[in-house]
């Protein structure tokens, strides 16, 4: 006997880099479990009306520009779930109109949270490391440290050479690697699913749409100005990095943008932004400090 599938709408409601979460009654399928909004999606409704209309329901806010995320499907036991995730940002004034239980997490305390299994695919999301390094040396990935991510970058002539060393490279190490677009869609398909995200450079994310973004990976876009930041966040790429924040050795044409301006625009998007410019890890702290979720660099790192 085939399993009856349902099509569900969930939204990832975002407020300061925050998600806002709920608790599942025993009584409930997948119960005594934490839960983002949602639900089943109605007859001849489309998925993003309906998460509009759940969150209105069971939060008590009325959200109404939402971005598409991923579609999910799991399967259980008993049930076949088609989860369409979205996501999108309130802000102050309506904080207030939040009903209980609903209550507010960062995203490091989503892995010491019990949730259905349906929802791992968007955890794993969800989760990034404070540290990114960035290097041209594919070596680096054998040595690169348990708590950072490397974003390999490699010039197009490169490129063929990149891709046959990294034949050899396992499971464990791709999974804290970062590759350009350009690289990455030329892998297997099963190596594209072990990298743990994908990069876009600025111009290659203003050219891109929503339906274009690969929805199956963690997605990295280059941001150094608001439009780009407003773009990544509308398409609904996964984090970006806003550079740069300080002036460096090795572009010191560019001017930095410093950290009141830098977190200025990172304030405009939920999604992670990681601050990239004459960085050091030890500037952690402080870029946290300026709505950073982390730090990412190259001669520090």
């Amino acid at each position: 006997m085939s399993l009856k599938s349902v099509e569900v709408a969930i939204g990832l409601v975002f407020y300061q880099s925050k998600l806002l979460l709920g608790w599942r009654s025993a009584k409930q399928h997948q119960g005594n479990k934490y839960e983002f909004p949602g639900g089943k999606i109605e007859k001849g409704e489309n998925a993003q009306d309906a998460c509009r209309r759940e969150v209105l329901e069971e939060v008590g806010i009325d959200l109404p520009h939402w971005y598409f995320v991923d579609l999910i499907e799991h399967q259980y036991d008993d049930l076949i779930v088609k989860l369409h995730v979205f996501s999108s940002q309130i802000d102050l004034s309506q904080l207030d109109k939040i009903q209980k239980p609903w209550a507010w997490y960062k995203r490091e305390q989503l892995s010491d949270l019990n949730f259905p299994a349906a929802n791992q695919a968007i955890l794993q999301r969800l989760l990034w490391p404070r540290l990114i390094k960035i290097s041209s040396d594919w070596h680096k990935l054998q040595h690169v440290e348990n708590d950072r991510w490397l974003y390999l970058r490699c010039d197009h002539s490169q490129q063929d050479e990149l891709l046959e060393k990294l034949q050899s490279v396992g499971e464990g190490l791709l999974s804290r690697l970062i590759l350009n677009i350009n690289i990455w869609s030329r892998l297997s398909q099963v190596q594209q699913s072990q990298v743990a995200a994908v990069h876009f450079k600025q111009q290659q994310l203003m050219q891109l749409h929503s339906k274009d973004l690969p929805r199956h990976v963690r997605s990295l876009a280059a941001c150094h100005d608001e439009a780009s930041i407003l773009h990544a966040n509308h398409i609904g790429v996964d984090a970006i990095s806003l550079s740069p924040v300080l002036s460096t050795p090795t572009h010191p044409e560019q001017q930095g943008l410093g950290w009141e301006l830098f977190s200025q625009l990172a304030v405009k998007t939920q999604i992670p932004v990681f601050a990239l410019g004459g960085m050091h890890p030890k500037n952690d702290v402080l870029a946290q400090q300026h709505h950073a979720y982390g730090v990412a660099g190259i001669r520090n790192f």
